[in-house]
C-alpha cells in the first residue's frame, strides 16, 4: 500500500513542479522552480510537524513534496546562471527552503 501512495503523491507533485517551472522560469531568473522547491519544504515541514507518519507521509510528504522539490533542476540552474548569479540563487534557495521548513514545522506543532 505504501509504495502506491508514494506514486498516488509524485503523480500529482511532479506535473505540478513541471507547470510552475514552464510558467515562471525566465533565463536567468529560474522562479518556477523556486517555488518548487521552497514550497515543498514548507509542506514536507508541515507534515512532519502534525507528526504524520505511515501513510500520510508517504502519500503527502515522501510522495507529492518529494516530486514537487527538485534537487537536479536547482543544481543545474545554479551552475548554468555563473558564479555569483549561481551562488546568489543557491543561497536564497537554501536559505528560504529552510526557513520555511522551520515555519511548516512549527505551525504543524501548534496545529497538532
Amino acid at each position: 500500500m505504501t509504495p502506491l501512495l508514494v506514486v498516488l503523491g509524485a503523480a500529482v507533485g511532479a506535473p505540478a513542479r513541471y507547470w510552475l517551472s514552464a510558467r515562471l522560469d525566465r533565463p536567468g531568473l529560474p522562479r518556477g522552480t523556486l517555488l518548487a522547491n521552497t514550497s515543498g519544504s514548507l509542506l514536507l515541514g508541515l507534515l512532519v510537524g502534525l507528526a504524520l507518519d505511515g501513510h500520510g507521509l508517504a502519500l503527502g510528504g515522501t510522495g507529492f513534496a518529494g516530486a514537487l522539490t527538485t534537487y537536479s533542476s536547482f543544481a543545474v540552474q545554479s551552475h548554468s546562471l555563473g558564479w555569483r548569479a549561481g551562488g546568489r540563487y543557491a543561497v536564497v534557495t537554501l536559505v528560504l527552503a529552510l526557513g520555511l521548513c522551520a515555519l511548516g514545522f512549527a505551525a504543524g506543532r501548534a496545529l497538532g
